[in-house]
């Protein structure tokens, strides 16, 4: 790979078709990085920074250039206009389903999930509670309830935007979701312009309004079951991510420690202490 050229990703077989991986470093460990709704690979390439071994990022389905999930027949949409995740080839199974078979291809002993993919490794480890090493949960939006916060109709609306085919006011969207502190940041503004290109046209329209209103796992005391160490960073003033998400996951498992950081974002204002916090778990 020459300078500036991006990383070669490939195609893996998932267990609704292709998902694209992104492999990097070597060696033992093996970490799999799962990104949020609405993510990239690149959106967490970050938070390897300084972890040792291989690496293997993944694009869940709908996103990147792997599978659009494939509703299910016969099914309708609620007046409410939010289909439930899993009629429309969304929902926290068939995530967990997609992490789980890249985990299993590459190897990974260890795994970091950012929101939508911390909900699927939460579904994972009340599965399977010794899958994982070493797990980390960053920002994690839900456990057993449905939510209900102002951050839903937010989503329903960017999710008329993804569809629309309108750059510039998605772009405007997504710099409205970021911390006022860093609006006002080149880098931040062309990030959300560079994040709405990547969507318009693609299947996240439908997960923006279904999987909102899911949640992973039926009941959290099944992961007491887990006695891996698990690391969950959370950040206060984050009202799609709820601070107190991140608090009671960490008393619901067995060996877990909360980070909770101060507002700002935590890849724009806390990056170096969100490096170090995942460097040094994972690389214990």
């Amino acid at each position: 790979m020459t300078a500036g050229q991006a990383p070669r990703t490939h195609l893996l077989d998932g267990p609704d078709g292709p998902l694209e991986v992104l492999q990097t470093g070597s060696g033992e460990p093996t970490t799999v990085f799962g990104h949020g709704l609405a993510g990239t690979i690149d959106t967490t390439r970050p938070f390897a920074t300084g972890v040792r071994g291989s690496k293997v990022f993944l694009h869940f389905r709908g996103h990147g250039r792997s599978v659009a999930p494939v509703p299910a027949a016969h099914t309708s949409t609620p007046a409410d206009g939010a289909p439930a995740a899993h009629a429309t080839g969304w929902g926290y199974g068939s995530l967990a389903a997609d992490l789980r078979r890249v985990s299993d291809a590459t190897g990974a002993t260890r795994a970091l999930g950012v929101s939508m993919a911390a909900g699927a490794l939460t579904r994972i480890l009340s599965e399977e509670p010794d899958r994982f090493e070493r797990v980390v949960l960053v920002i994690p939006a839900v456990i057993d309830a449905v939510r209900e916060d102002r951050a839903l109709d937010r989503m329903a609306a960017m999710a008329q935007l993804v569809e629309s085919g309108d750059v510039e006011a998605l772009a405007a969207s997504l710099l409205a979701e970021q911390p006022p502190q860093v609006q006002g940041d080149r880098h931040v503004q062309v990030w959300c312009a560079q994040q709405a290109r990547q969507l318009i046209g693609t299947p996240v329209g439908t997960a923006l309004r279904a999987l909102p209103h899911e949640y992973p796992i039926e009941d959290r005391s099944v992961l007491a079951a887990v006695e891996a160490p698990v690391l969950l960073i959370g950040q206060v003033e984050d009202d799609a991510h709820p601070a107190h998400v991140a608090a009671e996951l960490g008393e619901a498992l067995g060996n877990a420690t909360v980070e909770i950081l101060p507002p700002g974002g935590l890849m724009w204002s806390h990056r170096t202490r969100v490096r170090s916090l995942v460097a040094d778990f994972l690389n214990a």
